[in-house]
């Protein structure tokens, strides 16, 4: 156990939070409560935040609006774009205000934050005046940390509440209101609902609103929407989209960025022109074409509803006699040990050849990470090949080389992270590059 985790597991919560919520508020004051200068939209849930963010700042852009975005994915201030290179979704107060201010000075109009329940335990997200709160879903996740699905969902709810309390603003001489967009498919809207907003606005695909109808409660369901190979379709509003994103999940992340960017101003035919160009979202289902003959996708899929989503959407691409081969492993340190066995059910459901491999092992014993999914996949009755190869690197390449012009190659659970933690040590790790790297020399090996 490290000297930090050491000191935290002695020190009483109500200690540890006291902490937090002081490096929150001397950090808005460092930097002079950036966030009562823009309008900052807050995105929280458990699958989907960083894809919706992402096109949810392509659309504000589209509509000639300077934005600024923190996500899992990327740090954006206007034009300027950079991978984000921490090992957390939401970064640390201190430099969250700094980016804040940075984009003020930068003259952005709206910042999107992605908002995490870990981030909100530790109060990141105090004293940042949010206007708009953002749920597109909740599964478990992130539950052994909470102490229960729960304590999971209502720390999520810290972001709604603190919007409903938070005061409005004028920005570019405009009063700015609390608006709140919902997942009205989702089992536990009622309770994001629940919070006080000036304006709500409710999206999905059922048709079911479940907000009291008036000018300040909307509900937006498209009167139809198709999912396939070619990508995703739908009509809102009379206004046809079509997105070239894969997945009938994409489906939801594309119709809550419109949505958003509705409550925020911004027509849904803007939307519509944005969203068509978006072919890839980084780490997202990204499809790396070196010149190979099989499919190579990598993917951050790393909860079960991500890999159930991921499989399925993958199995519909699977060629005759084509393999689906998976790669991936599961974060250590305690973090959601209850989900392993659940990710190997599915990688068993879907998949021809499963290497196991490292993915964050922080402390704790990689064989016992590999033994908990091998449970799943046995379980599961796969009749498949099974490997186990601790290093990534060398997994990655092995999974390279055994792929058929006809394959496809799941490479999940790091996506665009720039670090992967093994003991004590954060170290540089760059997926898409490794992947390339191991199809190159694969590629240069055959001629």
């Amino acid at each position: 156990m490290s000297v930090k985790s050491l000191i935290k597991s002695f020190t009483p919560d109500f200690a540890l939070s006291l902490y937090h919520l002081s490096l929150a508020f001397l950090a808005a004051l460092w930097y002079g409560f950036p966030s009562e200068s823009m309008v900052v939209i807050g995105v929280t849930g458990t699958k989907g935040k960083s894809t919706t963010i992402y096109a949810l700042a392509k659309i504000l852009e589209h509509a000639g609006l300077n934005v600024a975005v923190s996500s899992s994915l990327m740090f954006k201030i206007k034009e300027n774009e950079w991978l984000n290179p921490h090992h957390m979704t939401m970064a640390g107060r201190f430099k969250l205000q700094e980016f804040l201010y940075n984009a003020k000075r930068a003259g952005c109009q709206y910042a999107i934050i992605e908002t995490t329940s870990e981030g909100i335990k530790q109060h990141r997200h105090r004293f940042i005046n949010f206007d708009a709160a953002v749920f597109t879903n909740l599964t478990p996740e992130h539950i052994e940390a909470h102490g229960g699905f729960e304590n999971y969902k209502k720390a999520k709810g810290k972001l709604f509440e603190a919007l409903s309390g938070a005061k409005r603003k004028i920005v570019n001489g405009k009063a700015v209101p609390k608006i709140s967009v919902l997942n009205m498919d989702d089992a536990n809207v009622d309770y994001y609902m629940s919070f006080k907003a000036d304006k709500k606005y409710g999206f999905g695909l059922k048709n079911q609103c479940k907000l009291n109808a008036d000018e300040n409660n909307i509900c937006l369901f498209p009167s139809s929407y198709n999912s396939d190979k070619e990508g995703n379709t739908f009509i809102l509003n009379d206004v046809f989209f079509k997105i070239p994103l894969l997945g009938s999940f994409n489906v939801y992340n594309a119709l809550c960025a419109a949505v958003a960017a509705k409550s925020l101003g911004v027509d849904f035919k803007t939307a519509s022109e944005s969203l068509k160009h978006i072919e890839e979202v980084p780490g997202r289902m990204k499809f790396v074409r070196v010149g190979q003959k099989f499919t190579a996708i990598i993917d951050l899929a790393h909860t079960p509803p991500s890999f159930q989503e991921m499989f399925g959407t993958v199995s519909q691409l699977r060629q005759p006699n084509g393999r689906i081969i998976a790669l991936f492993g599961s974060a250590g340190g305690g973090r959601d040990k209850w989900k392993r066995p659940e990710l190997g059910k599915i990688a068993a459901k879907y998949a021809d050849h499963i290497i196991l491999t490292n993915e964050d092992p922080y402390d704790e014993n990689p064989a016992d990470i590999f033994s908990a999914i091998e449970e799943g996949i046995k379980s599961a009755g796969f009749v498949g090949t099974l490997e186990i190869i601790t290093d990534r690197r060398v997994a990655i390449k092995h999974a390279v080389n055994i792929a058929r012009w006809n394959d496809i190659a799941l490479f999940l659970g790091k996506g665009t992270e720039q670090t992967m933690v093994v003991g004590e040590q954060s170290l540089p790790w760059n997926e898409e590059e490794a992947v390339m790297i191991e199809i190159r020399n694969m590629l240069y090996d055959r001629k």
